[in-house]
């Protein structure tokens, strides 16, 4: 089996350590890309003895090291592990770190597959979920309690892009002996390491921007040194005893894709912040837009803390139209822009949420308002992108009325609690 343990080892800008760690010519033939080990099982030449760390490809291939290898030295990582989605990463950390009694917060925007995956097989186990306005660090350092065992965070969040203090937060959850694990998706190592700023664990959807050409499924889960508590001291080995009893590594296709998706993340994150911010400005201008969230704006209440832990503010944009009506009207007219789920890849995508991702709690208190908007800005020609949005919003004109979602709920993106997938 090999060795899930990494350590950053190239001293070189992040630029330099996207193309080359974990992407060294094959040893074999020379090749100066990998090839990919499409195999389930390693020769020994005597038995127990294997040749390169590798006897089982559910336990470990050489795509898998090569990919958990550049993770690691791009989040300053000890350890990483690659699995086969982002909910496999959450699996991951939730089963081998929770136990009956036990006490997770998380925040009160968060990833909807989180909730649900905590509601639906967690809390059974006797796991009690705590959700908390973590931008709010009284309101945490208030919900803190002894049987706190994993503070959950998400910085930006999805889909409200919350920003939280991760360094405050750390503080506050190693000082109750609690570890901080950060879903760091939407920023990616390029814009934002948690571990650098105090977090024990950091957890990727690979799949959206790492990735970034929506081909691939996976998920990662990188730890830090477990020196910030006691608890944290333990995450390194449970996380190993538990990935090696369950299976949950992503392929070596996959793991192959995912690494090559890497080698460009430094100039793909650049693009898409660039465009962002641009597609932001512009809405911000336009009537028929009620609110913009994005964190490189002043006018958003994480902005500041973003410019002190970020440095890019990333590619989804979230806003609010002034009708119901008008953004479905808008997501149905885009033209350049993909109606779909998901986000982070090359191409622009468009989702609304009140329709497509949380349907199923359309009458709940969680449900999200119907003019909810997120989009995910690609790397098309930023005046594609624009004439795009400004053409779906002049097919809108006269749509009113309609009221503000399935449930009523008109309020703010950044008090809505998502609770299905994308």
């Amino acid at each position: 089996m090999s060795s899930l343990h990494r350590a950053p080892t190239t001293p070189a800008g992040i630029s330099t350590r996207s193309v080359h760690s974990g992407a060294m010519p094959e040893s074999h033939t020379g090749s100066v890309v990998a090839p990919i080990f499409q195999t389930s099982t390693f020769v020994m030449d005597t038995p127990g003895d294997t040749r390169a760390g590798f006897d089982y490809a559910r336990t470990g291939t050489p795509n898998r090291s090569d990919l958990e290898d550049a993770l690691c030295e791009l989040e300053n990582a000890s350890f990483a592990a690659a699995v086969n989605s982002g909910t496999s990463a959450e699996v991951a950390v939730f089963s081998a770190l929770l136990g009956p009694g036990d006490e997770i917060i998380i925040p009160r925007d968060v990833y909807g597959g989180t909730f649900r995956l905590l509601k639906n097989e967690y809390e059974r186990w006797g796991v009690r979920i705590r959700t908390v306005d973590l931008t709010d660090t009284e309101a945490l350092a208030a919900a803190i309690s002894d049987r706190t065992a994993i503070v959950w965070v998400e910085t930006p969040s999805n889909p409200g892009l919350d920003i939280v203090d991760i360094e405050a937060a750390a503080k506050l959850a190693h000082a109750a002996n609690a570890v901080l694990a950060v879903d760091s998706t939407f920023a990616t190592p390029i814009l934002q390491r948690p571990l650098d700023l105090g977090a024990d664990l950091v957890i990727h959807s690979t799949t959206k921007f790492i990735n970034g050409h929506s081909d691939v499924i996976g998920g990662a889960v990188l730890a830090g040194d477990g020196t910030s508590c006691p608890r944290a001291a333990e995450v390194t080995e449970r996380l190993e005893i538990h990935l090696a009893s369950v299976g949950l590594g992503v392929s070596p296709f996959d793991a192959w894709l995912t690494r090559r998706g890497i080698k460009t993340l430094p100039l793909r994150m650049e693009r898409h912040c660039q465009n962002a911010q641009v597609v932001a400005e512009w809405l911000e201008g336009r009537d028929e837009i009620a609110e913009v969230i994005y964190p490189g704006l002043p006018s958003h209440p994480g902005h500041e803390v973003a410019k002190r832990q970020m440095s890019g503010f990333g590619g989804v944009v979230s806003l609010r139209t002034d009708t119901e009506a008008r953004a479905l009207a808008l997501v149905a007219n885009t033209k350049l822009i993909t109606l779909a789920e998901s986000l982070g890849g090359v191409e622009s995508l468009i989702d609304h949420p009140a329709t497509m991702t949380h349907l199923a709690v359309a009458d709940s208190e969680l449900s999200i308002s119907g003019t909810f908007i997120r989009l995910s800005v690609g790397l098309e020609d930023i005046d594609d992108i624009l004439a795009d949005l400004d053409q779906a919003l002049a097919a809108t004109k006269g749509a009113d009325g309609i009221g503000s979602g399935a449930a009523g709920n008109d309020r703010a993106p950044s008090a809505a609690r998502p609770v299905l997938i994308g």
